[in-house]
């Protein structure tokens, strides 16, 4: 602590001039042991620190080069780092010294020297490096291999033609055999690097590799460990058996106390049970793995987000793991927004009919927080765990209404939400809560709630006495209304129309009319001109049409395609695992990564397996927009509209002709066809879940391209690919 209140004092704004007199003064004279060098170095370190520009402090402080103590040398190695590149006619100067310091007795500075050079990303200084990192390569001391193999890597990255025609990869490979761990796990590091962005180069681990870098765990550092375990991903088991070897040798991690190690030892052994035929081992490695993630969530929020991040994918893939762990996962009052968000996905992900009663009645404490998003998420979830669970329907719709009669807004603007999604599910069961709803249509103000009750009216107008009424009001601010909204009211007045003709036939023409004539959004106007051609050609087809049978809403949706979730478990414990998409994606030159092939892959995971030429964007499909034929009394009828001198609008726009102000007939009546036609102008595990269900083959089409609400739509900022020129580094990966 004295050292570092001492060395506060350096930290001043300082200037150029004083510093290269000081540095000048101290080489002329008597410096006893290069104290006062030393200060003055501080004092310009200090100041790179805090964003000055020191660059013309260059050629004194090359000078300080030939003095022999580690301190003075690791300043101005530091500054040479930093400026090199920017004076690339001085830093020659320099490469004599670093060649010189290369072959120094002190291995700290043997290594400090080529890791100097490795970090100066310039022609001159990367054809200077190759001799030394060869023999840095093969140092006697195992802190230099260690540093030299970091430095191929960097060496790489600066000109990739070097490191080929020097065969430095070979040497890289040797290292793998290394006695010393710490190697070992920097050449793996260095390997994987290198790999990640080669066009040409694969890395690959036979059986006898893979089980020698286990053994290397053993006196590793914990980051050491998760390079050497995320590499396990580049050996591909040929037998059960050898997997089952693996994840015998590396279960044991899973008591680490770095949570990304913990983290990286679930993402191996979900990759190694995807090769494990035995049931029993794959029920054994689910119940190791599930302590350590419940560990998880007693750390910081932080950690606890990226822990319930990946929670998420493995329970779909591996429900078993915590099956029997919901109220682990039940909120605190202390948790922020975002762990509270994402323990809520997972409850209802882990909800079954044993544990419903339990999880209702907490998110039933959840609908009534202060939290305005947590709420609403929380009213959603009572919805969906209603669609999930079939004997949970009735205490969730008690729930709901218990909820709607507290009339706070936005808990009644959800509940009505989710109630149109129940009504779905089971069409002919709630039906006693519609009148209830529709007493508290004028408290509804947003366009998701407003459409929900819409369809509720338009889909059971010939049980609801007063549809017309209530349509009617609806539709009086039909022009002023969102697009959903609008175009909710035009199927519903159809749906009224047939289902009610007499009610109907002086609402629907004015509806027509607004969609088609004073509305600009093109899907609106498009939806209106259907509606009215099949009006009028043919009433029955419009019937069976607009009030056909639809599938029942179920949670299908919600569970992600297997080859999918197989992928993004491969980036557990990554950015890709949080995003829930996989970094090729949103990352420049990272390679997308796919379950391998092998005799050993299960049948479950085989049928699921999704190739990484399948992943990415959806190609471009030409259409040809073709234009249905008019029928010939509609031609008549459309020249006659044409003849005759039209009405100016209230709306500066041009639009069809206006509608015959007659009623409308019914839609059974053969005087349908009178209706003038307008001329266009504008919770079992996931292996055994797939034995009894066939998965249909894999789409060549992105399979990601649909999961944006497959999570609950919590996350505000998706990732968007990073920009660039073709061949720029992306420091980030650095």
């Amino acid at each position: 602590m004295a050292a570092t209140g001492n060395d506060a004092k350096f930290f001043t704004r300082g200037k150029i001039q004083e510093f290269k007199a000081e540095l000048q003064d101290a080489a002329r004279g008597k410096d006893k042991k290069f104290a006062k060098r030393k200060t003055v170095l501080k004092k310009i370190v200090a100041n790179i620190t805090m964003g000055n520009d020191m660059s013309q402090m260059f050629p004194e402080v090359i000078q300080c080069l030939p003095i022999p103590m580690l301190e003075i040398k690791k300043m101005v190695y530091l500054f040479l780092v930093s400026y090199g590149r920017a004076r690339p006619d001085l830093i020659e100067r320099a490469i004599p010294h670093f060649q010189a310091d290369c072959e120094d007795r002190n291995p700290l500075i043997r290594a400090l020297a080529v890791r100097t050079m490795a970090y100066i990303p310039l022609p001159s200084v990367a054809t200077a490096l190759i001799e030394p990192l060869r023999h840095s390569l093969k140092d006697g001391d195992p802190y230099v291999r260690k540093t030299a193999a970091i430095c191929v890597a960097k060496l790489y990255l600066m000109d990739h033609r070097i490191v080929e025609r020097e065969k430095f990869i070979d040497q890289l490979k040797e290292l793998l055999k290394d006695v010393n761990s710490t190697v070992v796990s920097n050449a793996v590091a260095a390997l994987t690097e290198i790999a990640e962005r080669s066009d040409n180069i694969v890395l690959k681990f036979s059986y006898s590799m893979a089980t020698k870098l286990v053994a290397a765990l053993e006196n590793c550092s914990e980051w050491g460990q998760i390079y050497i375990l995320d590499s396990l991903l580049n050996y591909v088991p040929q037998s059960a058996d050898e997997a089952n070897t693996l994840t015998e040798r590396i279960v044991s991690r899973l008591q680490h106390s770095n949570s990304a190690v913990v983290l990286t030892v679930i993402k191996i052994l979900l990759y190694l049970m995807n090769y494990i035929e035995s049931k029993q081992s794959i029920e054994y490695l689910c119940k190791k793995m599930g302590p350590p993630l419940v560990t998880l969530l007693s750390s910081g929020p932080e950690v606890q987000y990226v822990a319930l991040r990946n929670i998420l994918l493995i329970i779909q893939r591996r429900p078993s793991v915590l099956k029997d762990d919901v109220k682990v996962f039940f909120c605190k009052y202390n948790d922020p927004i975002y762990v509270k968000l994402a323990k809520l996905e997972i409850i209802y992900r882990l909800a079954t009919e044993a544990n419903a009663k339990v999880v209702l009645a907490e998110l039933h404490e959840y609908a009534t927080e202060v939290d305005i998003d947590f709420t609403r998420k929380a009213v959603r979830s009572i919805g969906r765990l209603a669609i999930k669970i079939s004997t949970a329907g009735d205490p969730c719709i008690k729930v709901l209404l218990e909820l709607i009669d507290s009339k706070v807004s936005y808990v009644l603007q959800e509940a009505v939400v989710v109630i149109k999604d129940i009504l779905r599910r089971y069409p002919d069961k709630y039906l006693h809560v519609i009148p209830l709803l529709c007493e508290h249509i004028n408290l509804l103000d947003e366009p998701e709630a407003k459409a929900a009750i819409v369809w509720i009216i338009g889909q059971y107008a010939d049980r609801i006495e007063n549809a017309d009424e209530l349509m009617d009001n609806l539709t009086y601010t039909f022009l002023e209304e969102a697009t959903e909204v609008q175009l909710a009211l035009l199927t519903a007045c159809v749906k009224l129309f047939i289902q009610k003709p007499q009610q109907g036939q002086k609402l629907l023409p004015k509806i027509l009319k607004w969609a088609t004539e004073e509305v600009d959004n093109p899907d609106l106007r498009d939806r209106g001109f259907m509606y009215w051609r099949l009006l009028s050609t043919d009433a029955t087809a419009a019937r069976t049409i607009v009030l056909g049978d639809r599938p029942p809403v179920n949670t299908d949706t919600d569970r992600m395609e297997l080859g999918a979730l197989d992928q993004l478990l491969l980036h557990t414990a990554s950015l890709g695992s949080i995003y829930h998409k996989t970094p090729d994606t949103f990352i420049r030159f990272a390679k997308p990564k796919s379950l391998p092939d092998s005799p050993a892959l299960n049948p479950a995971s085989k049928r699921a397996l999704i190739s990484p030429t399948a992943v990415g964007p959806p190609k471009p499909v030409s259409t040809a927009h073709l234009v249905p034929p008019i029928p010939q009394s509609l031609r008549t009828m459309q020249d006659e509209a044409r003849t005759t001198p039209q009405t100016s609008s209230p709306v500066s726009l041009q639009g069809p002709p206006g509608v015959s102000e007659q009623p409308i007939a019914s839609p059974v009546s053969p005087s349908a066809a009178s209706l003038q036609t307008p001329s266009r102008q504008g919770t079992t595990d996931s292996d055994q879940l797939q034995q009894q269900r066939p998965i249909p083959p894999p789409k060549p089409d992105d399979p990601y391209a649909n999961l944006d609400s497959v999570f609950g739509n919590y996350v505000a900022d998706q990732p968007r690919p990073v920009g660039g020129r073709p061949g720029e580094f992306d420091d980030l990966l650095l």
